[in-house]
């Protein structure tokens, strides 16, 4: 893990130089002292009110009247007025793609929690008392809550997607060895620090400025004001940071910061609204579940075939982002691997839960879960070590495959940059595999009670949206007369470090020391349109766009430069806080001041969109994504066959960042990355009852890793590489790739509870991998 470093040590880095070094988080010393200001700790303004939602307290029904009784609430202490779906002027919707996501219920409720109104007063505590003891009428009516329900009845938010390659039936069909199967992989609560949070202020003349806790405050924007009948530039939101959002609120803030600008809009007073652990829990989207069932077709030294895959996940009442998320699902169903013959099925299976939302790798740990559970069942079939079987059905150049397909994805994407192969066989040799292989195996043969498990397994993720119109960004960069720089640009800061790597691409860009760029909050009304924090993209795009930005700079300063150093523009270069040419150098600062006084423009605005993508996300097929990230770790666990408790040994990791703009800040996001990744899989369970309640809504039933999950021997190497394309310093994205790797603990669980049975039987182990999932599993194979 990271050493921990002291305040002297974060405070007299940021004089080293920009890119490539190991520089502080941004927000470091805030962090630790308590003075990071996140939207809660905005001073609120005299006159501010409070929000709270009232919602469904069934899964499905139709709603009586308006579904409160407003004089009734009005009635109550502290009061002071009652929102429903009657009194939104515009639209009514949160739904970032398809407008089918009301953000108070109208007429019908789709899932237990649903918000139906929103009810002001003049405290907190007071609005969240009245909607929790509110009565909400409505004709409770069927409702369809699993993939299984919703599979038998037709039911699905979008239509199903198949994409084949080859002929599957027939290389099925021909096949040495066959084996089906099916899997499950579950739900996963986002789980941020900082709750749900809106802080909505009317201003003059119908302008509304909203602080909201976002991924994506340009939608919160444009669905703010079609809901209040603005223009979106009568709209300001603004989001200096985020305590964690993993996807959780890139759509899901709509729900809160809509709801606070009516009640602001409507009584022309400041509000806000802060939901508790519980109701966000209750409210907002997960990590879609899903159902996977698979055929498999291979040889005898578990080269794969042929593959047949269903994939089905639970999406929840409305569209959210279910269609991308399964689509990335669909495009990860490969991982590393070449299938030459590939029949794949994707069904976006609608419920009366809470509509399935973006989450951190949004659709591609759940495909990559699908082919990894194949490739141990062929691996344990043939006796083999899995990591084998892994490596013989890696892509491969076509002049050493014989195939000119054997570097082509299934979406008929040509692989430019795989160096999976290259990283395992790292991976492999630094972590001892081979010998620690035989020492589990000689550790279970001695112990009965306990069983240990290994796991090498790979990632291969796609960086870019889908959406190829998504893959843009601006920037706004200003100098200002005594050489200090700010930045603004269209992504979040949720704790990641983006502002901290974006000063840096910055200072670079401008050849000065870090110390003097500062990045601010971002706001709608300094980057427009600005796409969401998301798909990894944010350094890449945002990055870019500050480059070109510094670019401009650059241009109009040289003239100037040139001029007081009396030599040719072409020989003025930008570097260690200083012009130089003609053997001479003037200071930064002294370049800005002379700039000013010769009228040149000190502000300059920045754009990138990211070349060479061309998707048809209807036919999943194209160049889908820009690039590829890579990474691969060994994992080493134990288990008690008698209770199912399980505990980490080690994990080693190499990860590929391409050239790294911080490593320091790459070392957190993957050592993160990988924890949570370990949660979903091992411990993060969603547990619903029969009527649609979520019964884990909070810290005390829903259990996420701890320190305490995290072993000593926990090394992360970032892979020696850089990337094959013109991004910020050649890095590559690392916000998503690197939670797959833990994919690693569960089939490292998976292995050692195959060891009680000798890896004779198939292991009957669905994620997440529980204690209680584990202890029946090792019963099972006793039968």
């Amino acid at each position: 893990m990271n050493a921990p470093t002291t305040l002297a040590e974060l405070a007299a880095v940021t004089s080293r130089q920009a890119l490539g070094a190991e520089l502080p988080h941004e927000s470091a010393r805030l962090h630790v002292t308590g003075e990071a200001h996140y939207t809660d700790d905005i001073p609120e303004l005299r006159g501010t009110l409070y929000a709270a939602l009232i919602t469904s307290p069934v899964a499905h029904g139709e709603l009586i009247g308006e579904g409160v009784n407003r004089e009734e609430l009005l009635a109550q202490h502290g009061v002071v007025a009652v929102f429903t779906s009657r009194d939104i002027p515009g639209e009514n919707n949160c739904g970032p793609i398809v407008h089918d996501d009301p953000f108070l219920a109208d007429g019908v409720v789709h899932f237990l929690g649903q918000p139906v109104a929103v009810v002001v007063a003049r405290d907190m505590l007071y609005a969240r008392e009245v909607a929790k003891k509110a009565k909400v009428a409505v004709k409770e009516l069927p409702a369809i809550l699993t993939i299984e329900q919703a599979l038998d009845a037709g039911a699905q938010v979008l239509p199903t997607k198949t994409v084949e390659r080859g002929d599957a039936p027939a290389a099925l069909a021909a096949a040495k060895h066959r084996l089906q199967g099916s899997t499950r992989c579950g739900q996963q609560e986002q789980f941020y620090l900082e709750g749900h949070i809106s802080y909505a202020v009317p201003r003059e003349d119908g302008q509304l400025t909203l602080f909201v806790s976002t991924q994506h405050p340009d939608g919160n924007q444009r669905e703010a004001a079609s809901a209040l009948c603005l223009g979106t530039h009568d709209v300001e939101v603004i989001c200096r940071r985020m305590g964690g959002g993993f996807g959780g609120k890139e759509g899901n803030a709509s729900i809160f910061s809509q709801s606070a600008a009516l009640a602001a809009f409507k009584l022309q007073r400041p509000v806000k609204l802060r939901v508790n652990r519980d109701d966000d829990m209750t409210i907002t989207g997960k990590r879609h579940d899903f159902r996977i069932d698979w055929e498999v077709g291979f040889d005898d030294n578990g080269r794969i075939q042929a593959l047949d895959v269903m994939l089905a996940s639970r999406c929840g009442y409305s569209v959210d982002y279910s269609g991308p998320v399964n689509d990335r699902a669909m495009l990860h169903i490969d991982n590393c691997y070449h299938l030459p013959n590939l029949r794949l099925v994707s069904h976006r299976c609608r419920t009366n839960t809470q509509s399935s939302t973006a989450f951190r790798g949004f659709g591609g740990p759940q495909g990559m879960f699908g082919i990894e559970t194949v490739v141990e069942a062929i691996a344990q079939h043939l006796k083999l070590d899995a990591l084998d079987v892994r490596m013989r059905n890696l892509y491969q150049a076509p002049e050493r495959s014989g195939d000119a397909t054997s570097m082509t994805t299934h979406y008929g994407q040509v692989i430019e940059d795989f160096v999976a192969d290259k990283l395992m066989a790292e991976l492999e040799a630094e972590s001892g595999y081979r010998a620690r292989r035989e020492a589990v195996n000689a550790f279970n043969a001695k112990h009965r009670g306990r069983q240990r498990g290994l796991a090498l397994v790979p990632l291969k993720f796609g960086i870019s949206f889908t959406a190829t119109m998504l893959n843009q960004g601006g920037a706004l960069v200003n100098v200002f007369m005594d050489g200090t720089v700010s930045v603004n640009h269209g992504g979040t800061e949720m704790g990641q470090g983006l502002n901290t790597k974006m000063a840096q691409v910055a200072a670079d860009g401008l050849g000065i020391p870090v110390a003097l760029v500062r990045v601010t909050g971002t706001d709608t009304q300094k980057v427009p349109n600005a796409s969401a924090t998301a798909a990894s993209s944010g350094a890449d795009i945002n990055g870019a766009a500050i480059n070109h930005a510094c670019d401009q700079l650059r241009e109009r300063l040289a003239p100037v430069a040139a001029g007081l150093l009396g030599c040719a523009v072409a020989e003025v270069k930008f570097s260690a806080g200083q012009a130089s040419g003609g053997g001479q150098a003037v200071p930064w600062a002294e370049l800005v001041k002379n700039a000013w006084l010769q009228r040149v423009g000190l502000s300059v605005t920045g754009f990138y969109k990211t070349p060479e993508i061309g998707y048809d996300n209807l036919k999943l097929q194209g160049r889908a994504f820009y690039y590829y990230c890579y990474g691969a770790a060994v994992t080493e666990v134990e288990i008690d066959t008698a209770t199912g408790e399980w505990w980490c040994k080690a994990v080693d990791i190499v990860h590929d960042v391409g050239q790294s703009i911080n490593p320091a800040i790459d070392r957190g996001q993957i050592e993160g990355a990988y924890v949570q990744g370990m949660g979903w899989l091992t411990m993060e369970e969603c547990i619903w009852d029969k009527s649609g309640k979520l019964l884990t809504h909070g810290p005390s039933t829903y259990k996420i890793p701890v320190a305490g999950d995290v072993p000593e021997h926990f090394k992360v190497r970032l892979f020696d590489g850089m990337n094959v394309k013109p991004t910020p310093y050649r890095s590559k994205a690392v916000g998503e790739p690197p939670l797959m790797l833990g994919l690693s603990a569960y089939f490292a669980i998976r292995d050692a509870i195959a060891a009680t049975a000798g890896h004779a039987k198939p292991v009957p182990l669905q994620a997440p991998a529980t204690p209680e999932r584990i202890l029946l599993a090792c019963e099972a194979l006793k039968a």
